[in-house]
């Protein structure tokens, strides 16, 4: 008789994968690399957290060197979220704030320039966030649209045709490539390796910046599930305040969740589908498993497909004519 498909299937022993990925971490840094330690940018998040928490027991504390990088735009809580992180291991670390970096980049001007086209009365004051329809309510075509806020409160919505969101993205991106570019200066001054902390959703479908966020020279926790992330959490004691914390993109103005950003699917059940796609299990089962339609789970399962498809060039490395170096 085969056995029923059960939602703790991405359950793991925490141990076992810690001990691993430590182990991972500490050849790739000593041996691999030749570097002294280890950078990471923290945000707060669940993700670099539990990536701090697994550097500091594979290398020590004091070979791990935080980085907090707020801009004018964060998310009130971060610089709070992030200290407790800091705090709790009691690793170094330094406070850039990015902004003057961002305006003379000119990343919000650029930005704004588009939204006024789409929402004249747009001032700077007003506070805004890209919205993608969730893939549970609907299988209708679903693109981005634009929410504003006023001072006084006022909310418009917009559609966002292709070009216009390409701008505000191209734009918004100068933040993750600056930040990046902060962390290797720091990785270079203290010869230490810079790590990332995208997990295994994001990493899978593209949530991330070329040579942003998505630039790294090792990423420990990528092939780990979101879900997977928290037992790390609670292995690793990280505090509640951290655990409970909603994820968010910490990109825009407005407070935004990544799912109404761009996956569309709360995390649990987007892992749990995705770990049946991976594994070749049909819509039927895995909807009777995680407790959603049949044709959800089909509109997920072209999802994850398409934005494999539309995101593969973020993973490819630079193409040459020939190879230079034998493997």
């Amino acid at each position: 008789m085969e056995s029923k498909l059960s939602k703790d299937i991405l359950n793991i022993n925490c141990t076992e994968v810690s001990r691993e990925i430590q182990d991972f971490v500490s050849n790739n840094v000593f041996n691999i690399l030749k570097k002294r330690g280890v950078v990471i940018g923290i945000s707060g998040g669940i993700d670099s957290s539990v990536t701090t928490a697994i550097c500091v027991n594979a290398l020590g504390n004091k070979r791990v060197f935080g980085i907090m990088m707020p801009e004018k735009e964060s998310c009130n809580d971060t610089l709070e979220l992030s200290k407790t992180i800091i705090d709790f291991f009691g690793i170094e670390y330094v406070l850039e704030d990015i902004s003057s970096i961002l305006e003379s980049t000119g990343c919000y001007n650029r930005r704004n320039i588009t939204i006024k086209k789409i929402i004249p009365e747009f001032t700077n004051e007003w506070k805004f966030k890209i919205v993608l329809p969730s893939l549970l309510d609907s299988d209708t075509y679903r693109v981005f649209y634009l929410v504003a806020a006023s001072p006084e409160g006022k909310i418009i919505k917009k559609r966002l045709n292709h070009r216009t969101y390409l701008e505000i993205l191209s734009a918004t991106n100068f933040k993750q490539r600056v930040r990046k570019m902060i962390e290797y200066y720091h990785a270079d001054r203290l010869n230490y390796a810079d790590v990332g902390t995208p997990n295994r959703l994001e990493y899978d479908q593209g949530f991330f910046v070329k040579n942003g966020d998505g630039a790294a020279d090792i990423k420990p926790i990528a092939h780990l599930y979101k879900t997977q992330i928290y037992q790390l959490a609670k292995y690793y004691n990280i505090p509640d305040i951290i655990i409970t914390n909603p994820p968010t993109t910490d990109t825009y103005s407005m407070p935004q969740s990544q799912e109404e950003f761009y996956f569309s699917v709360p995390y649990n059940i987007l892992d749990f589908c995705l770990y049946c796609y991976n594994n070749e299990i049909n819509a039927l089962k895995t909807s009777e498993a995680i407790g959603i339609e049949v044709d959800q789970v089909n509109r997920i399962f072209n999802d994850i497909q398409n934005k494999r498809i539309s995101s593969k060039y973020l993973h490819m490395p630079p193409q040459l004519v020939k190879q230079i170096f034998d493997k």
